[in-house]
Parts: C-alpha cells; structure tokens; sequence
C-alpha cells in the first residue's frame, strides 16, 4: 500500500514543472499544498474524519486507525476493515502531498465506514512487530471494537491483498463478532500446514526457505523506531502525523547480491538493516521470533497467526488468487479446504477468481496482459463489481443476485487467453495423464536427449549433473513476491538457463492437439547423491514451435524432509530414493505443436535459498559442497510427471 502511494505522490510532483530551480520548488511547493487542502475539502465534504483513533487491544496497547464514514448515512453503516503493516498517514510527509484516497472515497460514496489499522509495532501503533503473531488477538478485538460503535450496523468485511490478507484466515476462524464476509487476496503468506503444503507462511517450500521474506523483513522487523509517549492523546498524534509519518529510509540494497551472503542468518545484518524476528529470539512477543532457525514443523509456526488446517472458517469469503504469485498452490488448497470443513450453508457461499498476474497485479490486466515476456490476451475483470457487489449483499443484505450469476471458480487459462468456469477446483471431470522422464542418459542442457514419453523406459539411464552451492542456477522469471531486485517475477523464455549442464530437460513430443492443463502436477523423481542432504527442483514449463519456453510453475524438495517434515532422514551415497515433490499448479493451454517440458535441477535461487549439502543446519554455514546428483528413470525408478487434463467437448463429441 505505502509504495503505492509513493509512487503516486512521486508522479504529482514530477509532473510540476519547474523553471529556475529556487522559483521552480516555490511554485511545486505551493501545487502541493493547494492538491493536499482540495482533497481534503474533498473528503470532509462527503465523510465524517477520525484520524489517529488509538483502540485498545485486550493486553492495554493501542493500535492507531483512521475511520471514514459517510456524512449523508441516515443510520448505522456497515463497515469495510483493512488492517496493514504499511503506512498510511494522511499527511504523507515524505513526499509533501495526500496520499491517493480513492479505496477510502469509494467506500464512503457507496454507503461503507472504510476503517484502516497499522499492524502492531507499525507506525503510530503501539508494541512490538511479529509477522503474523498476534492477530488472532489484535484482528479478533480490533473487528469486536468497530461492529459494537454506536455508528456501526454491526456488520464488518475484510479486504486487501499481499499483508493486508494474509491475516484474515486465522482471525476468521475464531469466529470475531461481527465479521461477516471475507475477501483475501495474494493471501499465502498466512496459510501454514493445508495439505498437501507445509509452507508455514510462504516460509518454506518442500523444506526450503523462500528467500522473499529476507529482503521484505529488512524494511519491516523494526523493532527499535520512533515512538510517541504512552497515553498521547488523538489531537497530539494528529498533530504530530502531520509532520511525522515515520516512513522508515534506509539506504539502497543491491538484493540480487545481498542475498548470496553467508550465513543466511546474517544477510539482513551483512546490509545493516535492524535486528527482529528473522534471525533474533525476541521473548517478548507470540512466536519467540528467530524464524530463520526454525524448521518446518517447529511449534513456533503454531503459535502466532498461521491458517493450518485443523482450523474451520465459518464466513461467507471472495478469494483471489493468480498463476504467477508466490503460492497459488496452497492458496488453492486453502479455498478448497475452507469448502470441505465450513458448515455446509457457508461452503456454498465460497467462490475463487484465479488471474494469470503477478501478485496483487489483478486491476493491472489490459488488453493486452504481459506477464514477464508472454502476452496472455486480454485478462481483464470487472473486480470493483464484485468487490462491491460482495459487500452489498452480505454486510448491507441487498438482494442483488450477485450468486445467482457467480461461478464457484472462475480461472484465466493462459495460451487460450480467456477466462473459464468452473463449479470445483480442479474443474469437474479433469483426467490425470502420465508422462514418464527417459533419456540415453544426457538429458543436460536443451541440446541433451530428455524426453518425456507414455510409458517408463527398461533399462536406467541416470542423468547426473553437479550441483555447485557457490555457482546455483539463477532465479529466471518464476512465480515470486517481494524479493526486491533480485527476481522479475512472470514467464521468461529459459532457454538461455537450459545451456547450463546442471539443467536436466526432459520435453514431450509435439503435441498433436491442444491440450489444456489445469490442475496439479505431480513430480515423482528417483535420485541419488554423493551427499547426505541436497535438493531437487522441478520447473514446468510450455515450450511453443519456434522453440520459446515460457515457465508456468516451479517448486523444490530438500531431500532430508522427504519423509515428512517432522524429521530428517538423510541419504546415503550409492542409494536411490523416491522423492515426491509439492504439487505444481496451473491453467494453461497447450496448444497443438507445443511440447510439455519440466527442468530438473537442484538449486533455484534466490527464489529458493541454497543447499549447501552439508547436512547441517544450513542458515548458519558459509561453506558449501558440491553435490553429484542424478535422475534415476526406469520401470524400477519410475520418475513421473502427472498432469491434470481438461478436454473440452468438441464439434464431434455434440
């Protein structure tokens, strides 16, 4: 939210013109302060304004708020609730003019109090900050608070993306009164262990760290910031926010390369950034912090405010998701779960949009949607229709029939490049197709001898590679979030990394009719290894006639957790172990000519950090090993890709 506004700030002052330097910041100074008081005149004219409210948590700290209700409401509103770690002072200080208001005008203009509330530890609010720890306790009082105020109808929805999502699903499992409809979108960081993932919040995948909470953690783990005396009154603090917005600046970082610090422990340390939850034990607050010592199922994950999937959700919820995020897997299996376990009138009102965008980059769609390097056609969606569509009906009761038309999932298939429906996750009647790995045993590089065929070769031929810690394959593209400079998220033609020898590349034969792939796919490989512990990852990938290969979906498996993530189990060198990778998802259409390909490798980094095959704790190591891998594939080692096919009816099949 914060760069956002920034962003927009930055683009107002830009545009003023400027003629001598002196004259030309008198003259911007003074558009400034003219665009700062007419928006103003803007909202006082339609809201009533309470800034810098301080509400009580039930331990005695304050969480600072700002309310906006609408002036001509003739009775109590229902409310519209985002609860962020970003900053949104009014006053935006930092750039010298208001912040974009169009979310707050929206909703007052449609008949909403729109309510928005820093994090503990953030900004004006009071405390210390731990990812996710206490908002079952903060998000349950905070919702408690604003249903029961006199100008409330007692009805609350929740709404935002990325962080201001990620909260939702655990507080809405403890059932707060009042909340009555969720919509969480770009939602994975707060989704734990739902099966078949254990990612505990974005954290891990297959065992291995997902690096974007190092860069992201840098700019929000403060836990040392300006703060204002306890007990500062309202008019205090508005008149301190107008001078004060307490943005943090730090200097620059080069992510691309503070990321291949070691220890991995210290790479927030090595860039100066503050001490806090990733690397520190903090006493005082729900998990202990020290995240980066954590393993995947330490009992700290169950502490703060993950989503697991002993949990129930009882409220009517709008899930967004998109192909390209950093979790589209578990953000699927999270809506499916909530389907399966919510009473039965409450799972039917559950319904999910999947876009092919990056996160939180769904009202970005144009005509021509270009993710990474691939156009994907024309993904656009009326989402303000059924954000407020959503909110009329459950927290106003209007009748609009907005379920009447709304397909329990709508998904964007890329390479059709068209939106479908469907009334499950995978769509009703998707068949699994296998694909066995095969080769003469050269499949390295593009140019090697990979292929995926119908049925297992006889004999085994391993394809092995080394796998260098200090040299890793670079992160190209892919499904990420919030990593900084370090990856360019979307689909990016990999034909260049699969020059690389420690690429094994295993394609189908052309495919002679279209096929569309929407589901799962499951990886099985058998692999062998000189070292105790390493990894293996698994990209898929359409590769189209000219030979482009646009990537769809990744994942990786530390080996040492394929037993399960409640133990270590370690390899022995001459031995092969059957491996099962998490699930890849995704909705693409391979059409008639393209070639189904998946990469093997065993480092994807930074998306994923590095196994330095030592079989140690790994985030506290500087040194690494080279690891001599291999893919096994045979009617012994059956190495499998399982794909999920829709087939559409056609002209013959009516």
């Amino acid at each position: 939210m914060a760069r956002i506004v920034h962003l927009v700030a930055l683009a107002i002052a830009v545009a003023v013109p400027a003629a001598a330097p002196a004259q030309g910041r008198a003259q911007r100074d003074t558009q400034l302060v003219n665009q700062r008081w007419e928006k103003e005149r803007a909202l006082e004219s339609i809201a009533v304004i309470d800034r810098k409210v301080m509400v009580p948590m039930r331990d005695g700290l304050r969480m600072a708020t700002d309310i906006y209700r609408p002036k001509s409401a003739a009775g109590p509103v229902p409310v519209v609730f985002v609860r962020t770690p970003y900053n949104f002072n009014y006053w935006d200080v930092r750039n010298g003019a208001p912040r974009d208001m169009s979310a707050e005008l929206d909703a007052v203009k449609r008949g909403y109090a729109y309510v928005e509330m820093n994090e503990r530890g953030h900004f004006f609010s009071e405390g210390n900050y731990d990812i996710l720890g206490p908002p079952t306790t903060d998000g349950y009082d905070a919702i408690q608070w604003m249903s029961t105020q006199p100008w409330a109808n007692g009805k609350v929805g929740l709404i935002g993306c990325s962080s201001t999502a990620e909260w939702q699903m655990a507080v809405a499992a403890q059932a707060p009164p009042g909340l009555s409809a969720i919509i969480p979108q770009g939602f994975g960081a707060g989704v734990g262990r739902v099966a078949p993932y254990y990612e505990q919040g974005n954290w891990y995948r297959g065992g291995a760290v997902q690096m974007l909470f190092i860069a992201w953690l840098a700019g929000e783990q403060n836990q040392v910031r300006p703060m204002f005396p306890p007990g500062s009154s309202q008019q205090d603090l508005i008149r301190a926010s107008k001078s004060f917005d307490l943005a943090q600046q730090a200097p620059p970082v080069d992510w691309s390369e503070a990321l291949r610090h070691l220890p991995e422990m210290d790479i927030i340390k090595a860039v100066d950034g503050p001490p806090g939850i990733f690397a520190d034990s903090m006493p005082g607050i729900a998990t202990g912090g020290a995240m980066i010592k954590r393993t995947p199922n330490d009992p700290a994950w169950y502490r703060g405010g993950l989503f697991h999937d002993d949990m129930r959700i009882n409220v009517p919820g709008l899930w967004f998701m998109s192909w390209y995020d950093v979790s589209v897997g578990p953000n699927l299996a999270t809506y499916n779960h909530v389907r399966k376990t919510a009473r039965p009138e409450i799972a039917n009102q559950q319904y999910a949009v999947i876009a092919p965008t990056l996160h939180c980059s769904y009202k970005r769609a144009t005509e021509n949607t270009v993710v990474g390097e691939r156009s994907v056609g024309d993904a656009r969606l009326d989402y303000d229709a059924l954000t407020w569509g959503w909110f009329d009906m459950f927290l106003k009761g209007d009748n609009n029939h907005l379920l009447d038309t709304l397909p329990k999932v709508r998904y964007y298939t890329m390479g059709l490049n068209k939106w479908q429906t469907s009334d499950t996750w995978p769509p009703r009647g998707a068949q699994t197709v296998t694909y066995y790995l095969s080769s003469g045993g050269k499949a390295n590089t593009l140019d090697g001898d990979g292929g995926l065929t119908t049925s297992a070769p006889a004999a085994d031929k391993p394809d092995g590679f080394s796998y260098d810690p200090m040299n890793p394959v670079p992160s190209y593209g892919g499904n990420v979030c919030c990593t900084g400079n370090a990856v360019q998220g979307g689909a990016f033609d990999q034909r260049k990394m699969e020059a690389r020898p420690d690429i094994l590349v295993y394609s189908s034969e052309p495919l002679k009719e279209g096929t569309e792939v929407s589901g799962p796919i499951e990886v099985t490989l058998y692999v062998s290894s000189d070292r105790k512990d390493t990894d293996f990852t698994v990209k898929l990938l359409d590769v189209y006639p000219d030979g482009r290969a646009y990537n769809l979906d990744e994942t990786i498996q530390r080996v040492r957790y394929r037993d399960g993530y409640d133990k270590q189990v370690w390899m022995e060198p001459g031995k092969t172990y059957k491996v099962t990778l998490g699930p890849l998802t995704t909705s693409n259409y391979f059409d008639a000519g393209h070639r189904i390909r998946i990469e093997v490798s065993s480092s994807n980094f930074p998306r994923f950090d590095r196994n330095l095959n030592t079989g140690g704790k790994n985030y506290d190591e500087t040194q690494g090993l080279v690891a001599h891998n291999a893919v096994h594939h045979s009617k012994l080692y059956p190495s499998t890709v399982k794909v999920t096919i829709v087939r559409r009816p056609t002209a013959a099949d009516r």
